[in-house]
């Protein structure tokens, strides 16, 4: 058990921008449930058919739902772009010691969910769903860990963002490589293009103006459009061009100044549009025979079984071989509630959903159904597994004071 001062001293060294971090992301939990239970009531009532056409409304040449998946949603992964250099740079990843646990945790969680949901539909057309239990819902695992309080040791905050922002790299990267179709090699090249030209104004020209680097992500999210490659990808490509300066990194570096103002549009705009544009499901009568269905139950066994045990497993294995270490606030029970936590998919789930089997409605919405019930049931599990952990001295006084 781990001493007041070990807690005490893990929590004096969280920075500044990951306490911001953590409680932005956290409110946005609740906004998301409210806009999914609004959205699924709706669609399984008599209005249900004009609130699925009202997504579907053309502007400029893209539905509305069209314009949120692909191109609001590159905002929301400039967001973890930014988070994640920020992390690498000056933050809980900065250091190698203490990257490598949640690092081998993010992989433990993506493989395992991963080889079930395959063994389960191998060489049927279920098969592209793979990706979808791979994915952690960072808002949502946040929020439950509010909930605990003082309850959770803060370095398993750390431990938990760190693995699922890592997990949303990785899905990120399976996106570009397994879901992207018919490449236009011109386009995607004029992409890289501008991502080098911005890369340059920012190492060499030290350009400290957001605006041209804005200007720049526009294009090249439009390029990528166009190429093949999931445009959204041009997010995450325009985070690592903007200027990050690790000295300043709670002051006025670009990086940070666009991180801070992205923070509550994305939480409190992005998302929620997202969840309404997507959870918009038709129920019906036979959801629960689609549940018992290969991809379905890949979907619910990766994200309820896989996923703890890849992420207890794997570090489990990591620190008896002495890759790394545990924190000496954490132990083995810890870890587990943080794998349960790791099952909460949701938006990326969802998202990787919607392009796994694009145009194959019945399949899509038989995944988010598993998804939202998995995800449900994960995010329940791991809040009262961990808060039916035995405090310490530290964290009793804590909830006393």
């Amino acid at each position: 058990m781990a001493t007041p001062d070990a807690t005490t001293t893990v929590r004096s060294q969280l920075s500044a921008s990951f306490q911001r971090f953590f409680d932005s992301e956290k409110a946005s939990g609740l906004v998301l449930i409210a806009c999914t239970v609004c959205s699924l009531l709706l669609t399984n009532t008599a209005y249900g058919a004009d609130y699925l056409a009202l997504w579907q409304t053309h502007v400029a040449g893209l539905s509305l739902a069209h314009w949120i998946n692909d191109a609001l949603m590159a905002i929301f992964f400039l967001l973890i772009g930014l988070e994640l250099e920020r992390e690498l740079y000056s933050g809980e990843l900065s250091q190698l010691q203490n990257a490598l646990l949640p690092l081998v945790a993010a992989l433990g969680g993506i493989v395992t969910p991963a080889l079930i949901h395959y063994a389960l539909n191998a060489g049927t057309p279920g098969q592209a769903g793979i990706g979808i239990p791979m994915a952690t819902d960072i808002a949502f695992a946040l929020g439950a860990l509010a909930l605990l309080g003082a309850r959770v040791p803060a370095s398993l905050k750390v431990f938990v963002v760190a693995f699922a922002v890592i997990d949303d790299l990785c899905a990120i990267v399976i996106i570009a490589v397994f879901y992207s179709t018919g490449l236009s090699f011109a386009y995607l090249g004029a992409a890289l293009a501008v991502w080098l030209l911005l890369v340059t104004m920012n190492r060499w020209l030290r350009w400290m103006s957001l605006l041209p680097y804005l200007i720049g992500g526009a294009l090249m999210w439009f390029l990528l459009l166009k190429s093949g490659v999931h445009a959204t990808l041009a997010g995450v490509m325009l985070a690592f061009a903007i200027p990050y300066s690790a000295k300043d990194a709670d002051q006025a570096s670009p990086s940070h100044r666009l991180e801070e103002f992205l923070h509550k549009p994305v939480a409190f705009i992005i998302l929620p549009l997202f969840a309404l544009a997507n959870t918009a499901i038709p129920v019906g009568g036979n959801w629960l025979q689609e549940l018992a269905s290969s991809n379905s139950l890949g979907i619910m066994l990766g994200l309820l079984l896989g996923k703890p045990l890849g992420v207890t497993l794997i570090c489990f294995v990591a620190v008896a071989v002495g890759l790394c270490r545990l924190p000496p606030d954490l132990n083995w029970r810890h870890i587990a509630g943080a794998g349960l936590l790791g099952g909460i998919g949701f938006t990326m789930s969802i998202f990787i959903s919607n392009l796994a089997f694009a145009g194959a409605v019945p399949l899509i919405d038989a995944s988010k159904i598993a998804v939202l019930l998995a995800s449900s049931l994960a995010g329940l599990l791991g809040f009262l597994w961990l808060r039916a952990m035995p405090l310490t001295i530290g964290q009793v006084s804590s909830l006393r004071a």
